[in-house]
């Protein structure tokens, strides 16, 4: 199985860092795209945590099972401005694969206008966002939805990332 992790520059650290080891320790081939990576150099999360790519934005994303977002509202603010990050969600979602959300990253399903007509959760902040763009807001800890898993916080991370690898394993079975 593999993933990606789809993140930017101040991406809020738990919320990279969990889902990053935590996949790598259900055995996931895991890759890491940084919105903005520059020379090889290491984009900072919101706390200092150095985030480094393997892959870019550009990357043939035909061989992922996974794309995970995680949040920060600083990093959200610039990907969703980005047409190949929204890109990246829209074929992800159109070929039928899983999309794992947390916090913030409820502002690039939105962005993507993948949400109409499904139940997501997002940060707190962001309920009437998600209502406005036809979406139903479910505060919970893992919310699924037509292949989308949502989460509205890190205090949720453990919850959030076994609905993720359950609906990867359930999605894989059809």
């Amino acid at each position: 199985m593999r993933a990606l992790i789809l993140t930017g520059r101040l991406v809020q650290d738990q919320e990279f860092i969990y889902p990053y080891y935590r996949l790598l320790e259900a055995g996931y081939e895991v890759d890491v795209a940084v919105r903005g990576h520059i020379d090889g150099k290491p984009q900072l999360g919101y706390f200092g945590t150095k985030i480094v790519s393997n892959v870019d934005t550009t990357t043939n994303i035909e061989n992922y099972d996974l794309l995970v977002l995680p949040g920060g509202v600083k990093c959200m603010e610039h990907m969703r401005l980005d047409v190949r990050v929204i890109g990246i969600i829209k074929v992800f979602h159109g070929q039928g694969k899983v999309i794992a959300s947390i916090c913030s990253a409820a502002q690039l399903l939105i962005s993507a206008r993948v949400v109409r007509g499904n139940r997501i959760s997002g940060y707190y902040a962001m309920k009437d966002d998600i209502i406005n763009a036809g979406a139903t807001y479910v505060d919970a800890p893992a919310v699924i939805d037509d292949r989308i898993v949502t989460s509205p916080h890190y205090k949720h991370l453990g919850p959030w990332m076994k609905a993720v690898l359950e609906e990867v394993e359930r999605c894989k079975q059809r």
